[in-house]
């Protein structure tokens, strides 16, 4: 570590550093150095920027790395600063390259005689923005009165709230005749004036009179994103700031209110404006993340939530070109509720999400919820996981689910190809859910999720396959570091066990044989079973592998072997059973099951 170069060279700080405390986040644990990664410095993966010296929160430690094929994981807002700088770092430690927060919704709020805001829930005065006065006043009134000092006609129709830990600058502005920042003890407000319909002029005429939306922004004093990008900087991890969550349909709560849409894409080009004059250049800033989920299905299209998307996808290319939108949508595979969808449905509906322009859909695998099983086409008469009888009951997969995450990314695979054939830039992402549907001791505050281990998120992954571009989990705070050990901690000590995704018959040169695609199949061998025998085939000795695939469709880590096979041996239709182990004992977890048609 360069600090020990630093007290080699000046003696005199050694009676210092022997006092210096380093402040390990609760979830670390000892581990053994595996070597300082190489740095690739490009605006996919950011170079980590090491720093000698100490800081409030403990050291910079971005040496030890224990690699993991989920790379990227979704993280809560927190006050304290060094919880930010905590999770990060283990976040790099097991290979994570990407971080997606979470956000805050934007709320269409009643108001009393007084111009006061109130809670939606009980008509109470909302004490988070009753501070917002000026001159006496509250920040509706006065924003009222600036607006009539052009024409005693205008007035302010609709008033919206949105509360962040973010802090702007007046980029956030567009009319600064009528919109203002007021600071007070706690926080700072920002109010935001536009018309009604979302077109939010450029020209700020308020001559003649008109109804306008008022959205008052409660925000912080210090920025969280400026605090996040740093970070970024400096453990070469890109971050996805939240967008707006759209005011929600009373009547159909999954569904974005088509009549707020304006006032909400209004809010989102002035966020993206201030990102944008930030910003501009910054690695660290990976893309936007759209928070509104919706579920893919055959009805999707209808759904004005894709209104939403497709305004927001336009404000990025004009604000932040070449930043993607991520999107997360979630499936339901259940036959036994009326919305569950096959995957030939689910893959329409991603072709509907790609026309909206977004350029990541990350669809949820709900195997956390319960909502789809982990299983293969031969396991179908086998009994559900434990684990998933608290949403499906006693039942075998055949009768719980339409299909297997498995099979939902492989059609949705298809269908981005053919979106990439007509132009849309779009990548699948997997998001594999990092919790059980329930547990005896919940890791989040609220609901009943509970801990799952790593066995079953390596199932999670070699069901993702081939077909994804990155693997990504919901997600890092709580669910990855609750429980003994922690899930975080069975990475650690775990992380070097193979996971093969995918088996294909594949001949190379004039042998026949089968190539394997996974993680961490250097130096192991390629199990082989079926009915009539088995065969362990060590890749170094009678195959070849490639470590490091030049294919842009793999996902980050992924490698490729092949060894030679004779298939004929295998009776035609029956299923094979296709595994990775190493040296050191350590076998996936999750054979593959492969069928080859002679």
């Amino acid at each position: 570590m360069r600090w020990l170069l630093v007290l080699l060279g000046v003696a005199v700080l050694a009676a210092v550093a022997a006092v210096v405390l380093v402040l390990p986040s609760s979830s670390e644990k000892p581990v053994k150095s595996t070597g300082k990664p190489v740095a690739s410095p490009t605006k996919e993966q950011p170079t980590p920027q090491v720093s000698e010296f100490s800081d409030p929160c403990g050291t910079f430690d971005t040496d030890e790395k224990y690699t993991y094929a989920v790379t990227g994981y979704w993280i809560t807002p927190k006050s304290n600063p060094c919880t930010w700088r905590h999770q990060f770092q283990e976040i790099h430690r097991v290979g994570g390259d990407t971080v997606i927060r979470i956000g805050y919704g934007m709320q269409y709020r009643p108001i009393d005689d007084q111009g006061r805001i109130l809670r939606r829930d009980n008509n109470q005065v909302d004490d988070l923005y009753e501070s917002c006065v000026q001159d006496g006043r509250t920040c509706r009134q006065a924003a009222e009165d600036d607006l009539k000092k052009f024409n005693p006609g205008n007035r302010i129709a609709r008033t919206f709230v949105y509360r962040t830990d973010e802090a702007y600058s007046t980029s956030v502005f567009r009319c600064t005749d009528v919109e203002r920042t007021i600071e007070t003890d706690k926080r700072v407000y920002y109010r935001l004036i536009a018309p009604m319909d979302g077109s939010d002029d450029a020209s700020c005429n308020f001559e003649e009179a008109g109804k306008y939306d008022l959205i008052l922004v409660a925000a912080s004093k210090v920025d969280s994103l400026t605090t996040l990008l740093k970070l970024g900087d400096q453990f070469g991890v890109r971050v996805f700031p939240a967008l707006p969550l759209a005011p929600r349909d009373q009547k159909t709560p999954t569904r974005a209110n088509p009549d707020h849409i304006g006032a909400l894409t209004t809010l989102t080009r002035r966020i993206l404006q201030d990102y944008g004059a930030r910003f501009e250049g910054r690695d660290a800033l990976g893309g936007v993340y759209q928070p509104f989920e919706v579920q893919m299905g055959a009805t999707l299209a209808s759904n004005p939530t894709l209104a939403v998307y497709a305004d927001q996808h336009e404000i990025v290319e004009q604000e932040l070109p070449d930043k993607p939108i991520l999107i997360s949508p979630y499936l339901d595979a259940r036959k036994r509720v009326g919305f569950g969808q096959t995957p030939q449905q689910v893959a329409e509906a991603f072709k509907a999400l790609a026309r909206t322009g977004v350029g990541i859909i990350a669809p949820q695998d709900s195997r956390g919820t319960g909502k789809v099983g982990l299983f293969w086409p031969d396991q179908r008469d086998d009994e559900v996981d434990p684990r998933l009888r608290p949403v499906v009951g006693e039942s075998t997969y055949g009768d719980a689910y339409h299909g297997s995450t498995r099979d939902y990314y492989r059609e949705m695979s298809t269908a981005r190809e053919q979106m990439v054939a007509q132009g849309f830039e779009v990548d699948l992402w997997a998001n594999v859910e990092a919790f059980e549907p329930s547990g005896e001791q919940p890791c989040a505050p609220q609901g009943t999720r509970g801990k799952t281990d790593k066995k079953r998120l390596d199932q999670a992954v070699t069901m993702a396959g081939r077909y994804v571009q990155k693997v990504v989990s919901y997600m890092w705070s709580d669910f990855m570091t609750c429980g003994e050990p922690s899930l975080e901690q069975e990475i650690i000590k775990d992380y070097a066990r193979p996971i093969a995704v995918d088996a294909i018959r594949r001949n190379r040169d004039i042998q026949d044989g089968v190539e394997v695609r996974g993680y961490n199949l250097e130096g192991g061998t390629i199990t082989v079973e079926w009915s009539g025998g088995a065969k362990d085939l060590d890749i170094a000795a009678v195959g070849w592998l490639d470590k490091a695939p030049q294919d842009a469709g793999l996902a980050k880590g992924l490698q490729t072997a092949w060894v030679p096979f004779d298939w004929s041996q295998v009776p035609p239709g029956e299923w094979l059973r296709i595994g990775v182990k190493l040296p050191s004992g350590q076998a996936a977890t999750e054979p593959l099951r492969v069928r080859i048609s002679v």
